[in-house]
């Protein structure tokens, strides 16, 4: 397994591989194709070399690494960026590190698992700096990713049936659909009162997503 790496100028998203459970390969292969940057969590990295994938940057504080750092570098050039700041979890200081670095959006994987903690707190970094940078963090049951309040909104063509999750991480205000099963017609959703778990398109074709304020992210889910 490896990433073709046959782009270099920072257009395509970058990859992040957290320290969770694993995806499955079918996932990481097709990321691996789109994702051409990958950046590790210095956890992870025992892993991600036994798959034999091409890694660019690995972060962290190296403590807890098996490998040896030279031997690796020797079969590939990987960028090392030390951190050992305990305020930030590895997973922000990986996006902070692609912010600083020009790269124009992420995928996240292996971020979820059995913590419960470590899921929620991975989510809500996201969402911390998704206007920053636009992340999506992804398994082999769920894509999310925080959409921005105002303007146009969101619009994305689904198959019938589909199930998408509006889960507010802030009060979200003024909240409006079109497509799905149960619209939503300026709609406040106020936490922890209200949220919009598992609801469906409609019928084949576009779903539009509209909100004045608040943080939103959308889960779309599949089992």
């Amino acid at each position: 397994m490896s990433s073709h790496h046959f782009v270099r100028d920072k257009q395509e998203p970058a990859l992040i591989i957290a320290n969770g459970d694993e995806c499955s390969n079918d996932l990481l292969n097709q990321l691996l194709e789109w994702n051409p940057f990958v950046l590790v969590l210095d956890g992870a990295l025992d892993r991600v070399l036994m798959k034999g994938i091409k890694v660019d940057a690995v972060l962290g504080d190296f403590d807890s690494l098996n490998v040896n750092r030279l031997s690796v570098d020797e079969e590939q050039h990987i960028d090392w960026v030390y951190s050992e700041d305990q305020e930030m979890t590895d997973l922000e200081k990986g996006i902070r590190y692609l912010i600083d670095q020009g790269h124009k959006a992420a995928n996240i994987v292996w971020a979820t698992g059995k913590r419960m903690d470590h899921t929620h707190n991975n989510i809500i970094t996201m969402a911390k700096y998704h206007s920053q940078l636009p992340l999506c963090m992804l398994d082999d049951y769920s894509r999310a990713f925080c959409l921005q309040a105002g303007g146009e909104g969101y619009s994305k063509f689904y198959p019938k049936g589909s199930v998408l999750s509006l889960l507010p991480l802030t009060d979200v205000m003024g909240l409006s659909t079109s497509g799905l099963r149960y619209n939503l017609n300026a709609a406040d959703f106020i936490l922890p009162e209200r949220t919009g778990s598992s609801n469906e398109v409609d019928e084949e074709g576009i779903v539009e997503i509209k909100f004045q304020s608040g943080i939103l992210l959308l889960m779309e889910c599949w089992d």
